[in-house]
């Protein structure tokens, strides 16, 4: 089977990692799984694209003259007729449109992978991303990594025969690799909180900025780091430069040493307001760290509170800051909740279980169409 994976990528973050693992896993014997992204002004020189060829497979730049050139929809399709591609599989709002645009042109059937729901205020963004969710009514399968977004896909409007889900699966090697390395990044005597991810609205950042000035003023010894890059990032940078304790929160921008940093943290923290299942807190739990975060759908399929991390309900900040206070000063609790963590998602996220089940979807798509 000749498989494309295809995506618009924004940065190097979860989606993007999903599709290494993803590829990586999946048997070369029987399944060749090319890579095709578009290249726009801000994805010059793509991480993904590197890593990709670095383990030994085929990766494709599709040129676009500007944010919604959809002449890159008949490349995508000569890519596809040339290199005999059987299935098209598509991972976000943009990469889904094309895709499936490409798809039908081409006559191949297309899978798209949802990863998570933006709520973005923004009104032209908001209807690129109802394009995008309406996109997946005409794609062959869609194939949801969690039971919150199945949900999401069928208020959509897609309907149940097209739905299949097949849960999350993350690659543990970089977090397995790390914890060989005798490097450490901790700083003696400072307790570090820690966010990885992208730096966007539905991250909800402002609240973990409001609950960290306000634990700050209690403890001298803490402070807040961020690794990631986004749409957000000037603004909330400009905010913490505000605040009384801004001083001890750092901005870290994208990182090759992003494992080293997370392993670092004394506890993972996250106020978001919308996920799917969180790539960043499966590497958190890999990696002995700690986590507290809102409790919503996608996350409560990873943190179970009081056994596996600890969870305030979504706004409740006073909440949130308490279950700081007892994951950072209680240390038992925090590393039985964390021994549970990666316990939990060493037995239920394994990446190679994943990649069998869409080896086995792409083969019943295939059969499917021809």
């Amino acid at each position: 089977m000749n498989v494309l994976q295809f995506i618009c990528p924004t940065g190097f973050y979860g989606a993007e990692r999903w599709i290494l693992a993803l590829a990586k896993h999946l048997p070369r014997d029987s399944v060749r799984c090319d890579l095709a992204v578009t290249l726009e002004d801000n994805s010059k020189d793509l991480e993904l694209v590197r890593q990709y060829r670095n383990l030994g497979m085929d990766a494709f730049e599709l040129p676009m003259a500007h944010r919604f050139d959809y002449k890159v929809v008949n490349r995508l399709a000569d890519l596809i007729k040339s290199r005999d591609i059987h299935v098209i599989h598509t991972h976000g709002y943009k990469s889904d449109i094309l895709g499936v645009l490409a798809a039908r042109k081409a006559g191949i059937p297309c899978i798209v992978t949802p990863h998570g729901f933006e709520n973005a205020s923004d009104l032209k963004l908001r209807l690129f991303i109802w394009l995008g969710c309406q996109s997946m009514k005409y794609a062959d399968v869609v194939a949801p990594l969690s039971p919150a977004l199945m949900e999401d896909v069928k208020k959509i409007g897609v309907p149940d025969s097209k739905i299949t889900y097949i849960q999350n699966g993350v690659d543990l090697s970089e977090a397995e690799a790390e914890l060989q390395n005798d490097r450490t990044l901790a700083t003696p005597g400072t307790k570090r909180i820690g966010f990885i991810g992208q730096l966007i609205s539905r991250k909800n950042l402002w609240d973990m900025l409001e609950v960290f000035e306000s634990f700050a003023s209690k403890h001298d010894n803490v402070t807040l780091s961020f690794l990631g890059d986004g749409d957000e990032r000037e603004a909330l940078e400009q905010k913490a430069k505000t605040l009384k304790h801004g001083d001890r929160i750092e901005f870290l921008g994208f990182r090759d040493d992003r494992m080293a940093y997370l392993r670092s943290f004394d506890m993972f923290a996250m106020t978001s307001t919308l996920e799917g299942i969180p790539r960043c807190l499966m590497e958190a739990a890999a990696m002995g760290v700690p986590v507290s975060a809102y409790d919503i759908p996608g996350i409560d399929q990873l943190v179970f509170h009081e056994n596996t991390g600890l969870l305030a309900p979504l706004g409740d900040k006073d909440k949130l800051e308490a279950q700081w206070e007892r994951m950072l000063f209680d240390e038992p609790l925090a590393k039985t909740l964390a021994e549970n963590a990666k316990d939990y998602v060493y037995q239920h996220y394994s990446a190679q279980r994943m990649a069998e089940e869409y080896r086995q979807l792409f083969e019943r798509v295939i059969k499917k169409m021809g």
